[in-house]
């Protein structure tokens, strides 16, 4: 296992954060839909970090960006966008992902409300960080994408609506 420090993703040139993640993801990753969820938003500076190897060089990043379920009604519920999380394939399965949900959950704090989101391995976040489809079966994300891989964290005494849409945030809905 190498050692590896996690910093905050402001600090990293973010042409370089743009390089892991096509390599992680491949360079067609922004016409994904999840990226319309976040369209025109800003990444929660507060919420997204990095992570270097001992020699100084990118192998990890998450970001988190403020979104919304949009639901029936009319009504959007902020919600926290998490990913994506990025590990450089020669770094993979040296907890350097875990260390940096780890950075986000430590960044929250205790007693936030505002439930997480993701689209991701139900075997990775369900099993190691509790994210669920428990109350995501009927919300949807524009264009196609797998049901199963989207899932939520529902913080203490959060609420979330049975239905809706996710998309990005626009304070002036609420």
């Amino acid at each position: 296992m190498s050692e590896f420090q996690i910093i905050p993703l402001d600090q990293v040139d973010s042409a370089w954060v743009e390089e892991l993640l096509d390599r992680v993801f491949g360079a067609d990753r922004t016409s994904r839909p999840i990226y319309k969820v976040r369209e025109g938003m800003e990444a929660l500076p507060a919420l997204s970090f990095a992570a270097l190897d001992g020699e100084g060089w990118l192998v990890g990043s998450i970001q988190c960006w403020p979104v919304a379920l949009h639901d029936p009604d009319g009504m959007a519920w902020p919600m926290i966008l998490v990913g994506p999380v990025g590990v450089a394939p020669d770094h993979q399965d040296q907890g350097i992902g875990r260390a940096l949900m780890a950075a986000v959950f430590g960044a929250l704090g205790v007693g936030e409300k505002i439930p997480l989101v993701l689209l991701g391995d139900p075997d990775y976040y369900g099993v190691r960080f509790g994210f669920s489809t428990e109350k995501t079966g009927s919300w949807s994300l524009p264009g196609p994408y797998e049901q199963h891989r989207l899932m939520a964290l529902q913080r203490p005494d959060s609420v979330m609506p049975p239905r809706g849409v996710l998309g990005p945030w626009r304070a002036q809905q609420r």
